[in-house]
């Protein structure tokens, strides 16, 4: 082993995450221990070796995450995904693949960095039961309109459009109809159209002849041959090529397509499920999307609201996202201060339910266990003209719900309540003041 290769190594084998690197071809070059650790294949085994062959993803098959980011030049995040450890488990895991360049800025492979979800998926069971539609969570009757349509097209296999900005859980309420339909026990496959450059996709959805391009080695089934019987979702559903979309067309009239360099018609019974967070009638008038196809597709609309429309739901959702993250941290953190309750409330949410989420993932991580998140904690972007005072060390102990419930007991005498509490009238009071009580 060289000196670059060992400090290389050294690199990845400081990191938290599972990270390993692989070449144009697909080679593993660089394998570090937490990768070790999650799929018990040693370093030294797998060098060499294309990943597709150590890991037996479900999605090497089909859309492979890294061959679309190596063809796209672009880097990829949060790809869900499932691999065998060398034992044949199966393994839920959440993916990034970022591009490696040469001096010449040309792609020569890969990094890629991966999370083992398993703790994650029993968390979700256990948490599942307390969420209000199929894992969606919302009270507002916007949210209450989209769950009886669901529930209405149940019997259907009407093609859907979900429509919606970025972040606002376009997939979760794609999972709900394929988790309410007829279709339920079939095959439910999701294709990402920006994932892929325009003269692969066709491809991906159709699939490919031998010798029908430079790469296609070998005839290979498409998405909407491999999802027969079941449902697929399509998202960002605008990024797709004018001339695929006649395709995609003529399947959704006919249940026919034909695979690229391949002549003889094939059949496919699909269920289609589209999104996008485009404005599809700008896309029709600047002629980048058919109109024919959006009334094919469009059959029936769901318009996701953004998340600063529904803001009753924004407290709902951040104590279901508190009590997800408490748990895979394994921390006690039961309860937000006032002022974080108040900054969740009155800010915009540009990037919605999952911006939401990913700030209570961030102050989890840095409140102590036992403590209420305190608005000292969130993000720099939410703390912005916010004055946080270091707090009384006694005012974290108690949560609001506690001390609501003991003066409730108590008839509201304070002292009693103070007495049971461990503090004196007067923390308590200053306390009460920042819930929003006054005399």
């Amino acid at each position: 082993m060289n000196s670059d290769q060992k400090s290389a190594d050294n690199i990845l084998d400081s990191l938290a995450e599972a990270v390993y690197v692989v070449d144009q071809n697909f080679r593993i070059t660089h394998f570090n221990e937490v990768a070790e650790s999650i799929t018990g294949f040693k370093k030294e085994d797998v060098l060499g070796k294309s990943c597709r062959s150590v890991f037996r993803s479900d999605v090497c098959s089909t859309l492979c995450p890294i061959a679309a980011s190596l063809h796209k030049n672009k880097s990829i995040f949060d790809v869900e995904s499932r691999i065998q450890d060398l034992n044949g488990k199966i393994i839920p895991i959440k993916l990034n693949a970022a591009i490696l360049k040469n001096k010449s800025n040309e792609p020569i492979g890969a990094v890629i960095s991966f999370r083992d979800m398993s703790a994650y998926k029993e968390i979700k069971k256990f948490l599942s039961p307390q969420t209000h539609f199929w894992g969606i969570i919302g009270k507002s009757k916007s949210m209450r309109d989209i769950f009886d349509l669901i529930t209405e097209i149940s019997d259907t296999d009407a093609t859907v459009l979900i429509c919606g900005e970025t972040g606002t859980g376009k997939e979760r309420i794609a999972d709900a109809i394929h988790q309410t339909s007829k279709r339920k026990d079939q095959k439910f496959v999701k294709v990402n159209c920006a994932v892929l450059p325009p003269h692969l996709l066709a491809s991906e959805l159709f699939g490919h002849a031998r010798g029908a391009f430079t790469d296609a080695v070998r005839d290979r089934i498409g998405r909407f041959e491999y999802a027969d019987k079941g449902t697929i979702f399509l998202d960002e559903i605008a990024e797709i090529p004018v001339q695929t979309q006649l395709q995609l067309l003529r399947i959704i009239q006919e249940g026919t397509f034909e695979r690229v360099g391949e002549s003889s018609t094939r059949k496919a019974d699909v269920r289609i499920i589209a999104a996008t967070n485009a404005n599809l009638n700008e896309a029709i008038n600047k002629g980048t999307f058919r109109e024919d196809l959006y009334y094919r597709l469009n059959v029936i609309p769901i318009e996701v609201p953004p998340l600063r429309k529904r803001r009753e739901d924004i407290i709902h959702l951040a104590g279901y996202f508190l009590k997800k993250y408490s748990m895979m941290y394994n921390k006690e953190i039961n309860d937000f201060d006032s002022k974080s309750l108040e900054t969740f409330y009155n800010y915009n949410w540009s990037g919605n339910v999952r911006e939401l989420e990913n700030t209570i993932e961030y102050a989890v991580i840095r409140s102590n266990s036992g403590h209420e998140v305190c608005a000292c904690n969130l993000p720099a972007n939410l703390k912005i003209n916010l004055n946080c005072p270091k707090p009384d060390p006694s005012d974290s102990l108690h949560t609001h719900s506690e001390i609501l419930r003991l003066l409730e007991l108590h008839h509201w005498n304070r002292s009693k309540v103070a007495k049971v509490l461990g503090i004196d009238r007067s923390t308590l009071w200053r306390r009460l003041k920042a819930m929003g009580f006054s005399e």
